[in-house]
Protein backbone atom coordinates (compact mmCIF):
# COMPACT_ATOMS: atom_id res chain seq x y z
CA UNK A 1 0.00 0.00 0.00
CA UNK A 2 1.13 3.19 -0.96
CA UNK A 3 0.58 6.15 2.09
CA UNK A 4 0.63 9.64 1.25
CA UNK A 5 1.50 10.85 5.16
CA UNK A 6 3.07 9.50 8.42
CA UNK A 7 1.60 10.27 11.47
CA UNK A 8 3.89 10.26 14.99
CA UNK A 9 1.32 8.91 17.14
CA UNK A 10 2.45 9.20 20.99
CA UNK A 11 1.47 9.49 24.55
CA UNK A 12 1.91 13.38 25.38
CA UNK A 13 2.68 14.99 28.18
CA UNK A 14 2.18 18.64 30.37
CA UNK A 15 4.13 21.18 29.01
CA UNK A 16 3.98 23.56 32.03
CA UNK A 17 2.46 23.25 36.21
CA UNK A 18 -0.69 24.47 34.99
CA UNK A 19 -1.42 21.36 32.36
CA UNK A 20 -0.06 18.77 34.02
CA UNK A 21 -2.92 17.79 36.47
CA UNK A 22 -5.68 18.35 33.41
CA UNK A 23 -3.17 16.10 31.82
CA UNK A 24 -3.69 13.52 34.37
CA UNK A 25 -7.24 13.81 34.18
CA UNK A 26 -7.30 13.35 30.36
CA UNK A 27 -4.94 10.48 30.61
CA UNK A 28 -7.20 8.31 33.47
CA UNK A 29 -10.80 9.35 32.38
CA UNK A 30 -12.92 6.29 33.01
CA UNK A 31 -10.39 4.62 34.99
CA UNK A 32 -11.46 5.03 38.47
CA UNK A 33 -8.34 6.23 39.27
CA UNK A 34 -8.20 7.77 43.01
CA UNK A 35 -7.94 11.75 42.82
CA UNK A 36 -5.13 11.21 45.79
CA UNK A 37 -3.49 9.56 43.32
CA UNK A 38 -3.38 12.11 40.85
CA UNK A 39 -2.44 14.37 42.84
CA UNK A 40 0.78 11.96 44.29
CA UNK A 41 1.69 11.70 40.40
CA UNK A 42 1.41 15.53 39.55
CA UNK A 43 4.26 16.13 42.07
CA UNK A 44 6.34 13.73 39.67
CA UNK A 45 5.82 16.21 36.94
CA UNK A 46 6.28 18.96 39.39
CA UNK A 47 9.33 18.01 40.69
CA UNK A 48 10.63 18.24 36.85
CA UNK A 49 9.26 21.73 36.68
CA UNK A 50 5.89 21.16 35.65
CA UNK A 51 7.21 19.63 32.20
CA UNK A 52 7.54 16.08 30.54
CA UNK A 53 10.72 15.55 28.96
CA UNK A 54 8.21 13.32 26.61
CA UNK A 55 7.85 15.87 23.69
CA UNK A 56 11.04 17.61 23.76
CA UNK A 57 11.75 13.60 23.07
CA UNK A 58 9.49 13.49 20.31
CA UNK A 59 10.04 16.63 18.76
CA UNK A 60 14.04 15.37 18.65
CA UNK A 61 12.70 12.05 17.29
CA UNK A 62 10.55 13.85 14.55
CA UNK A 63 13.57 15.89 13.67
CA UNK A 64 16.12 12.74 13.50
CA UNK A 65 12.98 10.31 11.44
CA UNK A 66 12.93 13.51 9.07
CA UNK A 67 16.64 13.94 8.56
CA UNK A 68 16.49 9.89 7.89
CA UNK A 69 14.17 10.17 5.32
CA UNK A 70 16.01 12.50 3.42
CA UNK A 71 18.89 10.51 3.42
CA UNK A 72 17.30 7.69 2.08
CA UNK A 73 15.99 9.52 -0.38
CA UNK A 74 11.91 9.20 1.29
CA UNK A 75 9.77 12.02 0.26
CA UNK A 76 6.56 11.46 2.27
CA UNK A 77 5.91 13.78 5.14
CA UNK A 78 5.85 13.04 9.04
CA UNK A 79 3.08 14.41 10.87
CA UNK A 80 2.96 14.61 14.90
CA UNK A 81 -0.09 14.36 16.84
CA UNK A 82 -0.30 13.42 20.65
CA UNK A 83 -3.29 11.00 22.56
CA UNK A 84 -3.31 13.31 25.22
CA UNK A 85 -1.86 16.98 24.82
CA UNK A 86 -0.74 19.24 22.02
CA UNK A 87 -0.64 18.67 19.64
CA UNK A 88 -3.89 16.77 19.18
CA UNK A 89 -4.41 13.90 17.09
CA UNK A 90 -7.22 15.56 15.96
CA UNK A 91 -5.18 18.47 14.89
CA UNK A 92 -2.51 16.68 13.55
CA UNK A 93 -5.29 14.81 11.32
CA UNK A 94 -6.78 18.38 10.52
CA UNK A 95 -2.99 19.45 9.06
CA UNK A 96 -2.62 16.00 7.36
CA UNK A 97 -6.18 16.50 5.37
CA UNK A 98 -5.53 20.15 4.56
CA UNK A 99 -2.26 19.57 2.92
CA UNK A 100 -4.05 17.24 0.72
CA UNK A 101 -3.16 13.36 1.86
CA UNK A 102 -5.45 10.81 2.21
CA UNK A 103 -3.85 7.91 2.81
CA UNK A 104 -1.98 7.89 6.67
CA UNK A 105 0.25 5.34 8.46
CA UNK A 106 0.76 5.68 12.30
CA UNK A 107 3.87 4.65 13.78
CA UNK A 108 2.58 4.46 17.01
CA UNK A 109 4.93 4.63 20.29
CA UNK A 110 4.34 1.34 21.77
CA UNK A 111 6.03 -1.55 20.64
CA UNK A 112 3.39 -3.86 22.78
CA UNK A 113 0.06 -5.61 22.55
CA UNK A 114 -1.97 -4.53 25.36
CA UNK A 115 -5.36 -2.04 25.39
CA UNK A 116 -3.83 0.72 25.95
CA UNK A 117 -0.85 0.38 24.21
CA UNK A 118 -2.29 -0.29 21.28
CA UNK A 119 -6.28 -0.66 20.77
CA UNK A 120 -6.75 2.87 22.57
CA UNK A 121 -4.44 4.34 20.19
CA UNK A 122 -6.40 3.05 17.54
CA UNK A 123 -9.58 4.26 19.17
CA UNK A 124 -8.54 7.76 19.43
CA UNK A 125 -7.82 8.08 16.11
CA UNK A 126 -11.32 7.02 14.90
CA UNK A 127 -12.62 9.80 17.82
CA UNK A 128 -10.28 11.91 16.15
CA UNK A 129 -11.62 11.49 12.31
CA UNK A 130 -14.83 11.09 13.56
CA UNK A 131 -14.55 14.65 15.76
CA UNK A 132 -13.09 16.40 12.37
CA UNK A 133 -15.23 15.08 10.03
CA UNK A 134 -12.66 13.57 8.27
CA UNK A 135 -14.04 9.92 8.43
CA UNK A 136 -14.19 8.23 5.26
CA UNK A 137 -11.96 10.97 3.91
CA UNK A 138 -9.02 10.03 5.67
CA UNK A 139 -7.88 6.25 5.80
CA UNK A 140 -5.26 5.23 8.76
CA UNK A 141 -3.48 2.00 9.01
CA UNK A 142 -0.78 1.45 12.17
CA UNK A 143 2.60 0.34 11.70
CA UNK A 144 2.92 -3.61 13.47
CA UNK A 145 3.99 -4.14 16.66
CA UNK A 146 7.81 -4.01 16.86
CA UNK A 147 8.85 -5.78 20.19
CA UNK A 148 11.04 -7.83 18.56
CA UNK A 149 12.41 -5.31 15.64
CA UNK A 150 16.04 -4.99 15.36
CA UNK A 151 16.15 -1.56 15.21
CA UNK A 152 14.61 -1.71 19.05
CA UNK A 153 16.52 -4.33 20.27
CA UNK A 154 20.02 -3.08 19.41
CA UNK A 155 19.84 -0.31 21.40
CA UNK A 156 18.99 -1.79 24.36
CA UNK A 157 21.82 -4.51 23.67
CA UNK A 158 24.51 -2.00 23.65
CA UNK A 159 23.47 -0.58 26.64
CA UNK A 160 23.33 -3.44 28.64
CA UNK A 161 26.38 -4.63 26.96
CA UNK A 162 28.30 -1.21 27.92
CA UNK A 163 26.57 -1.66 31.94
CA UNK A 164 27.81 -5.40 32.18
CA UNK A 165 31.53 -4.24 31.25
CA UNK A 166 30.86 -1.19 33.68
CA UNK A 167 30.49 -3.82 36.27
CA UNK A 168 33.68 -5.87 35.58
CA UNK A 169 35.53 -2.98 35.74
CA UNK A 170 34.12 -1.89 39.14
CA UNK A 171 35.17 -5.81 40.01
CA UNK A 172 31.87 -6.79 40.09
CA UNK A 173 30.50 -10.69 39.03
CA UNK A 174 27.91 -11.59 36.99
CA UNK A 175 27.28 -14.11 39.72
CA UNK A 176 26.30 -11.07 41.89
CA UNK A 177 24.54 -8.94 39.48
CA UNK A 178 21.29 -9.50 38.43
CA UNK A 179 19.23 -7.95 35.08
CA UNK A 180 15.79 -6.41 35.78
CA UNK A 181 13.80 -5.87 32.36
CA UNK A 182 11.02 -3.43 33.48
CA UNK A 183 8.00 -2.49 31.80
CA UNK A 184 4.40 -0.81 32.44
CA UNK A 185 2.33 -2.74 34.84
CA UNK A 186 -1.26 -3.62 33.46
CA UNK A 187 -4.04 -5.26 34.96
CA UNK A 188 -3.73 -8.67 34.79
CA UNK A 189 -7.41 -8.91 33.13
CA UNK A 190 -6.24 -6.37 30.53
CA UNK A 191 -2.04 -8.88 30.18
CA UNK A 192 -4.34 -12.15 29.83
CA UNK A 193 -6.48 -10.42 27.13
CA UNK A 194 -4.29 -8.64 25.16
CA UNK A 195 -3.22 -10.11 21.52
CA UNK A 196 -5.96 -11.82 19.04
CA UNK A 197 -7.95 -14.20 20.95
CA UNK A 198 -6.68 -17.33 18.48
CA UNK A 199 -3.21 -16.55 19.97
CA UNK A 200 -4.05 -16.14 23.62
CA UNK A 201 -3.82 -19.83 24.38
CA UNK A 202 -0.62 -20.16 23.23
CA UNK A 203 0.96 -17.82 25.43
CA UNK A 204 0.82 -17.59 29.39
CA UNK A 205 -0.89 -14.64 30.48
CA UNK A 206 -1.35 -13.24 27.14
CA UNK A 207 0.78 -11.81 24.22
CA UNK A 208 2.13 -8.50 26.74
CA UNK A 209 4.06 -10.39 28.87
CA UNK A 210 4.96 -13.28 26.29
CA UNK A 211 6.63 -10.28 23.44
CA UNK A 212 8.04 -8.65 26.94
CA UNK A 213 9.61 -11.85 27.52
CA UNK A 214 10.78 -12.22 23.52
CA UNK A 215 12.17 -8.82 23.58
CA UNK A 216 14.39 -9.74 26.80
CA UNK A 217 15.71 -13.22 24.88
CA UNK A 218 16.70 -10.75 22.21
CA UNK A 219 18.48 -8.61 24.09
CA UNK A 220 20.32 -10.88 25.80
CA UNK A 221 20.83 -13.35 22.94
CA UNK A 222 22.65 -10.29 21.63
CA UNK A 223 24.63 -9.29 24.72
CA UNK A 224 25.99 -13.51 25.05
CA UNK A 225 28.06 -12.67 21.89
CA UNK A 226 30.30 -10.32 24.08
CA UNK A 227 30.87 -12.20 27.05
CA UNK A 228 31.08 -15.95 25.68
CA UNK A 229 27.43 -17.04 26.65
CA UNK A 230 27.61 -16.14 30.69
CA UNK A 231 24.78 -13.77 31.88
CA UNK A 232 23.74 -12.89 35.01
CA UNK A 233 20.52 -13.86 36.35
CA UNK A 234 17.31 -12.09 34.69
CA UNK A 235 13.70 -11.37 35.67
CA UNK A 236 10.83 -8.89 34.04
CA UNK A 237 9.44 -6.65 36.33
CA UNK A 238 6.97 -4.04 36.25
CA UNK A 239 6.50 -0.37 37.36
CA UNK A 240 4.27 2.43 37.07
CA UNK A 241 0.98 1.07 38.77
CA UNK A 242 -1.52 3.74 38.77
CA UNK A 243 -5.10 1.79 39.06
CA UNK A 244 -7.77 1.14 41.60
CA UNK A 245 -6.08 -0.44 44.61
CA UNK A 246 -8.35 -3.32 44.62
CA UNK A 247 -7.70 -4.16 41.34
CA UNK A 248 -4.74 -7.04 40.65
CA UNK A 249 -1.83 -5.74 38.47
CA UNK A 250 1.00 -7.31 37.06
CA UNK A 251 3.75 -8.32 39.40
CA UNK A 252 6.49 -8.33 40.70
CA UNK A 253 7.28 -4.43 41.07
CA UNK A 254 10.64 -3.40 40.88
CA UNK A 255 10.54 -2.07 44.19
CA UNK A 256 9.78 -5.63 45.79
CA UNK A 257 12.02 -7.31 42.94
CA UNK A 258 15.13 -4.72 44.18
CA UNK A 259 14.12 -6.17 47.94
CA UNK A 260 14.61 -9.95 46.59
CA UNK A 261 17.67 -9.33 44.64
CA UNK A 262 19.29 -7.82 47.79
CA UNK A 263 17.87 -10.50 50.16
CA UNK A 264 19.42 -13.66 47.92
CA UNK A 265 23.25 -11.93 47.96
CA UNK A 266 23.38 -9.56 44.47
CA UNK A 267 25.69 -6.59 45.21
CA UNK A 268 24.12 -4.85 41.58
CA UNK A 269 21.45 -4.52 39.40
CA UNK A 270 20.98 -3.57 35.81
CA UNK A 271 17.78 -1.67 35.12
CA UNK A 272 16.55 -2.29 31.31
CA UNK A 273 13.59 -0.35 30.58
CA UNK A 274 12.23 -2.63 27.75
CA UNK A 275 8.40 -0.99 27.80
CA UNK A 276 9.45 2.44 26.56
CA UNK A 277 11.14 3.61 23.70
CA UNK A 278 12.48 7.44 25.40
CA UNK A 279 13.32 8.71 28.82
CA UNK A 280 9.61 10.08 30.07
CA UNK A 281 8.75 10.66 33.64
CA UNK A 282 7.69 7.11 34.26
CA UNK A 283 11.55 6.17 33.55
CA UNK A 284 13.19 9.29 35.28
CA UNK A 285 11.12 9.32 38.32
CA UNK A 286 10.45 5.61 38.78
CA UNK A 287 13.35 4.62 37.89
CA UNK A 288 16.16 7.02 38.44
CA UNK A 289 14.78 8.60 41.31
CA UNK A 290 12.65 6.11 43.21
CA UNK A 291 14.20 3.11 42.05
CA UNK A 292 18.04 3.73 42.65
CA UNK A 293 16.98 5.44 46.04
CA UNK A 294 15.68 2.32 47.13
CA UNK A 295 18.95 0.17 45.74
CA UNK A 296 20.71 2.58 47.41
CA UNK A 297 19.08 2.12 51.28
CA UNK A 298 19.46 -1.83 50.26
CA UNK A 299 23.42 -1.36 49.00
CA UNK A 300 22.85 -2.29 45.57
CA UNK A 301 24.68 -1.04 42.90
CA UNK A 302 22.50 0.30 40.35
CA UNK A 303 22.74 0.88 36.70
CA UNK A 304 20.22 1.89 34.30
CA UNK A 305 20.32 1.25 30.45
CA UNK A 306 18.66 4.28 28.45
CA UNK A 307 15.71 4.01 25.94
CA UNK A 308 16.31 3.72 22.12
CA UNK A 309 15.22 7.38 22.06
CA UNK A 310 17.06 8.96 18.77
CA UNK A 311 19.75 6.29 18.61
CA UNK A 312 20.97 5.97 15.09
CA UNK A 313 19.56 1.82 15.22
CA UNK A 314 16.48 3.12 16.55
CA UNK A 315 15.29 5.45 13.94
CA UNK A 316 16.82 3.54 11.02
CA UNK A 317 14.69 0.66 12.23
CA UNK A 318 11.82 2.65 12.19
CA UNK A 319 11.76 3.89 9.07
CA UNK A 320 12.80 -0.05 7.88
CA UNK A 321 9.13 -0.57 9.42
CA UNK A 322 7.62 1.86 7.83
CA UNK A 323 9.40 0.63 4.21
CA UNK A 324 8.17 -2.92 5.24
CA UNK A 325 4.36 -1.89 5.25
CA UNK A 326 5.00 -0.32 2.21
CA UNK A 327 6.22 -3.56 0.57
CA UNK A 328 9.67 -2.12 -0.21
CA UNK A 329 11.61 -3.79 2.83
CA UNK A 330 11.80 -7.29 4.01
CA UNK A 331 9.28 -8.02 7.21
CA UNK A 332 12.44 -8.33 10.35
CA UNK A 333 11.79 -10.01 13.78
CA UNK A 334 14.38 -11.42 16.29
CA UNK A 335 12.24 -13.88 18.14
CA UNK A 336 9.85 -16.61 16.92
CA UNK A 337 6.76 -15.15 17.58
CA UNK A 338 7.50 -12.16 15.35
CA UNK A 339 7.31 -10.67 12.79
CA UNK A 340 3.68 -9.58 14.16
CA UNK A 341 0.91 -9.16 11.81
CA UNK A 342 0.47 -5.82 9.96
CA UNK A 343 -3.56 -5.48 11.05
CA UNK A 344 -5.20 -6.05 14.40
CA UNK A 345 -8.30 -8.48 15.11
CA UNK A 346 -11.53 -7.21 16.33
CA UNK A 347 -11.25 -9.41 19.26
CA UNK A 348 -7.66 -8.25 19.84
CA UNK A 349 -6.78 -6.57 23.44
CA UNK A 350 -10.42 -5.43 23.78
CA UNK A 351 -11.59 -2.58 25.72
CA UNK A 352 -12.43 -3.41 29.41
CA UNK A 353 -15.22 -1.29 29.57
CA UNK A 354 -16.62 -0.64 26.10
CA UNK A 355 -16.50 -1.27 22.75
CA UNK A 356 -15.53 1.45 20.53
CA UNK A 357 -14.74 2.47 17.04
CA UNK A 358 -11.23 1.62 16.02
CA UNK A 359 -8.80 2.20 12.73
CA UNK A 360 -6.27 -0.09 11.51
CA UNK A 361 -8.47 -3.31 11.68
CA UNK A 362 -8.09 -6.57 10.00
CA UNK A 363 -11.51 -7.50 8.12
CA UNK A 364 -11.64 -11.04 9.13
Amino acid sequence: MNYDAILLTTFGGPESPDEVMPFLERVTAGRGVPRERLEEVSHHYLALGGVSPINEQNRNFLKCLREEFVRRGIETPIYWGNRNSHPFLAEALQQIHADGHRSVLAFVSSAYSSYSGCRQYRENLAQALLDTGLNGILAIDKVRHYFDHPGFIAPFAKGLTQALETLERNGVSRSETHIFFTTHSIPISMAESSGPANLRSTFQNGAYVAEHNAAATCILDEVRERFAGEIPHWSLVYQSRSGAPHIPWLEPDIGAALQSAAESGSSAVIVVPIGFISDHVEVIWDLDHEAKELADKLGLQFLRVETPGDSPEFISGVVDLILERQRESERKALSPIGPWPDFCTSDCCPNPRQELPTVAQASN
